[in-house]
């Protein structure tokens, strides 16, 4: 069994691997005796730790909102602003956040469980996605860069479905393109045409990329 110099050490190993196996399978089929397995420790100290499965549950929810909301104020805050801000980098929501999580992360798989399920972890985190999109697009409309719209409200959450769609259509996306559109080469690919639609419409050619000819 594992060895940790303290509890805080052997709970957030548990939690790291429930997370994993929530993201890979599902937490309805995903048992204690797995999570305990993964975690090098016995189904017991698990359950000592968190009490039950929806324990442990809530606890894995919590600290992925932890994460997002960190995140979220790293991609917003002062010397950060890369959501709100059109030239720090990032064209979308999706890839911001693809920027920040490593390529390995079970986070995008967990964001899409979560999203998907009927909890309030999961609604307090479409609600804060949601809030930032319409702040993205209030920041783009002010700078001169994006037309509001007549119904604001709804631009911003077509904005948001859009990208989502990245993180809950992954796998197929992958199948379909060759290659995953989260990971630096899908997102060279992806950020052009999507920025090219947005600008322009569907009518709009993407820009070259550097050093192409045409």
């Amino acid at each position: 069994m594992r060895s940790a110099p303290d509890d805080r050490t052997t709970r957030a190993v548990i939690r790291d691997e429930a997370l994993r196996l929530f993201a890979e399978h599902g937490p309805e089929v995903v048992t204690m005796r797995q999570i305990a397995a993964a975690a090098d420790v016995s189904p017991g100290l698990v359950v000592h730790h968190f009490g039950s499965k929806d324990g442990l549950r809530q606890e894995v929810d919590q600290h992925v909102l932890d994460v997002f909301e960190a995140m979220f104020d790293e991609l917003t805050g002062e010397g950060g602003a890369e959501l709100l801000d059109p030239g720090a980098g990032a064209s979308s929501l999706s890839e911001a956040l693809a920027r920040h999580l490593p390529g390995d992360s079970p986070l995008p798989g967990y964001l899409r469980r979560l999203l998907l399920s009927d909890t309030d972890a999961g609604r307090l985190l479409f609600r804060r996605l949601y809030d930032l999109s319409r702040a993205a697009l209030d920041g783009l409309a002010t700078a001169g860069l994006a037309a509001p719209g007549r119904d604001p409200a709804v631009r911003a959450a077509l904005l948001l479905a859009n990208d989502l769609a990245l993180f809950l259509l992954r796998d197929r996306l992958t199948e379909v393109l060759g290659l995953d559109p989260l990971s630096v080469d899908g997102m060279t690919r992806w950020a052009p045409e999507m920025l090219s639609i947005y600008a322009g419409g569907l009518n709009t050619q993407p820009p070259q990329p550097p050093g192409d000819t045409p």
